[in-house]
């Protein structure tokens, strides 16, 4: 059994990419309200799983996401790549002309804005979880208020489906890390390949510090596939740069990490692991 905490309700996308990562495996999902209450979780039950969305190919980066990893110190296991496909639900025997208002996530939102552009006088009202908003809908008996959500929300809170793949990009997909304490990423990782790694670290506020870096990486034939900055808070325009590189020799990158310590400071491995799989749906 594999008991994996991820932010939002039964339903939700992360719950779903958490299923489609440990497939063939049972698991159990754990709700939390926030991406914080994921670490403090972990902190009260060492094993349990996280699960976390890093970035959306239209949303782009969950920036804080980075630096909750990062202060937690927990390895990441692996990655999931989750096609996100949204529908319309309310409360049975309603209508699409009975709609008045829609409560999604703001990001959900966002990705369905043609399709919100259809319905004449719509409100949009944001709330914390796609999931959620599904449940809040059937529990409180809302008449008049439709949920963006998955197929499986809808169909885990009794709601009907008014319409389904209503995001405005069809590529729609979420990555997704998974992370743990180090016992649980070496069972998740038995017997896989290792070729990706995400790290961390600072450079000089110098001219060139980071293409420096950059240059050494290649020359390890080690391929960035994403390159990440945040800033540095009390240090005023300087920032951390939070970099996923993929490699297929495992001792060349460890080179690599040696040959750009002595430009770079504050170097943290937040975790080597498997490229992740893509979901098919």
């Amino acid at each position: 059994m594999k008991r994996v905490a991820i932010q939002g309700g039964l339903g939700a996308y992360h719950g779903i990419a958490a299923e489609n990562f440990f497939v063939g495996d049972e698991v159990e999902i754990v709700p939390c309200t926030t991406f914080k209450d994921i670490f403090t979780g972990i902190k009260k039950d060492p094993n349990l799983i996280g699960i976390m969305a890093i970035e959306n190919t239209i949303a782009g980066s969950l920036l804080g996401n980075y630096d909750l990893l990062k202060e937690s110190k927990l390895p990441i296991a692996g990655e999931f790549k989750q096609r996100v496909s949204h529908c319309l639900a309310v409360l049975p025997g309603q209508t699409i002309h009975d709609v008045k208002e829609v409560n999604s996530h703001p990001i959900a939102l966002m990705q369905c804005v043609d399709f919100l552009e259809t319905i004449p006088g719509i409100k949009v009202v944001e709330h914390e979880d796609t999931a959620l908003a599904a449940r809040d809908i059937a529990t409180k008996q809302l008449k008049g208020v439709a949920a963006i959500c998955s197929v499986r929300a809808a169909e885990i809170y009794g709601l009907e489906i008014l319409a389904r793949g209503i995001e405005t990009n069809k590529h729609n997909f979420t990555r997704f890390l998974i992370f743990g304490n180090k016992w649980i990423v070496d069972e998740i990782q038995k017997d896989e390949v290792i070729n990706k790694s995400s790290i961390v670290f600072t450079v000089p506020h110098n001219e060139g510090s980071l293409s420096q870096v950059l240059s050494v990486l290649s020359f390890y034939h080690i391929n960035m596939t994403k390159i990440q900055s945040l800033p540095i808070i009390g240090r005023e325009w300087e920032y951390q740069f939070y970099v996923d590189v993929k490699f297929d020799n495992y001792e060349r990158y460890q080179q690599s990490l040696v040959a750009i310590r002595p430009l770079i400071s504050d170097l943290k491995i937040l975790g080597d692991y498997p490229e992740g799989r893509q979901s098919e749906n």
